[in-house]
């Protein structure tokens, strides 16, 4: 279920990614890479655990929230879902 829940959250970044035009290019391209890395994470998650993946997110998290706030929460979930499944 955690699984699932990630995988929303992504499909949610992914959309603000592309609809929100306040997002520099240099912001895009940030954003885009930790969701591949958040995306690899999940595909491999039964394998392995990034401890660092959830560190990075949270750094995301500080840097978004002023300018872009809808992005920020998304980003807070998928932390949350993370810590849920162990990661």
């Amino acid at each position: 279920m955690p699984a699932r829940e990630l995988q929303q959250q992504l499909d949610a970044l992914r959309e603000q990614i592309d609809q929100n035009p306040p997002l520099s290019q240099e912001e895009r391209v940030h954003l885009n890479e930790l969701a591949q890395k958040i995306e690899a994470q999940l595909n491999l998650e039964p394998a392995t655990n990034d401890t660092n993946l959830a560190d990075s997110v949270n750094l995301e998290v500080e840097r978004f929230e002023l300018n872009h706030p809808t992005v920020a929460g998304i980003l807070r979930n998928i932390v949350q879902t993370l810590g849920n499944m162990g990661i």
